[in-house]
């Protein structure tokens, strides 16, 4: 299946493998990024959401596996900050050009310093959204990397 969205775009542009997976979009359901999961038939250890937010002020993303929640104090001590907080969704949008539920750290309007959470270099291939509701990108986790220019970090909150 393809779709094409500004983070296909480019993807194919920096000549990474990539694969697009479709599915139905609900914002109804209570966690989106594990009805993702389901919906494209993958486990949700693979599956990661993109959240956007602001570390001393300054626009970041983060990107972590849809059943885990970010911890906003290891988030601003990962990129040399005091204080993260989540954006706003208006200011995410504004920012990224993609809609809630549709943003990719890839491609976006604006390039932002990136954390992909250390737990992607478990798996053999990770899915995110690819830039648009109900479009998934499956890619390997270096792969990943390289197109975000992005790091990886603890920044995982610590169940208890």
């Amino acid at each position: 299946m393809t779709k094409t969205t500004p983070a296909t775009v480019f993807l194919r542009r920096a000549n990474i493998a990539f694969e697009t997976l479709l599915y139905d979009y609900d914002p109804s359901v209570g966690k989106l990024g594990v009805h993702a999961a389901a919906a494209v038939n993958e486990a949700p250890e693979h599956v990661f959401k993109t959240l956007m937010a602001e570390v001393d002020g300054k626009p970041v993303c983060a990107v972590i596996p849809v059943e885990s929640e970010l911890s906003l104090k290891k988030l601003a001590a990962a990129f040399g900050g005091k204080t993260a907080k989540l954006m706003k969704p208006a200011d995410a949008e504004r920012i990224t050009g993609y809609k809630v539920g549709g943003i990719s750290p890839f491609g976006g309007r604006k390039s932002v310093p990136t954390l992909l959470a250390q737990e992607a270099l478990v798996q053999p291939y990770i899915l995110m959204n690819g830039g648009g509701r109900g479009v998934q990108v499956k890619l390997a986790v270096p792969d990943a990397l390289a197109a975000m220019k992005g790091k990886t970090a603890d920044i995982i909150a610590t169940k208890n």
